[in-house]
């Protein structure tokens, strides 16, 4: 995915919206800054989850970072494929190394992210 066309929350991941299917990852910003992640907690199918609220957590060996969803909906599906292949995570971030799937349940949401620009200039001020 072309990274231009998608949403970003101040945490570090993005959306790409196709219909009421949310994609959410985990930009490369995120990964460089996290090094060498050594483990990813999904969020379960099925769960309903809250846009700014915990639904899952990437550990490096840096440090445990909760994953922060940028939307409200129902998850559907999981990218457990990473589990065998996390360096995805930094080799395809906007494709591949997708971490999530939700039905969106309030459109809203997608209001407060932030384009490729507006998050670009975030991360040059950290």
């Amino acid at each position: 995915m072309d990274p231009k066309t998608l949403r970003f929350a101040k945490t570090h991941e993005w959306v790409h919206v196709d219909g009421d299917i949310a994609t959410i990852g985990i930009t490369d910003f995120a990964v460089k800054e996290l090094t060498d992640v050594v483990h990813l907690e999904f969020p379960a199918v099925g769960k309903s989850v809250t846009a700014g609220e915990t639904f899952g957590e990437v550990e490096s060996v840096k440090a445990v970072s909760d994953l922060y969803s940028p939307v409200s909906g129902e998850v559907i599906e999981a990218n457990t494929g990473l589990e065998d292949e996390l360096s995805l995570l930094s080799d395809d971030p906007f494709g591949k190394g997708w971490v999530a799937k939700v039905r969106i349940s309030d459109a809203a949401s997608l209001d407060r992210l932030m384009d490729y620009d507006a998050y670009q200039a975030s991360c040059g001020s950290h």
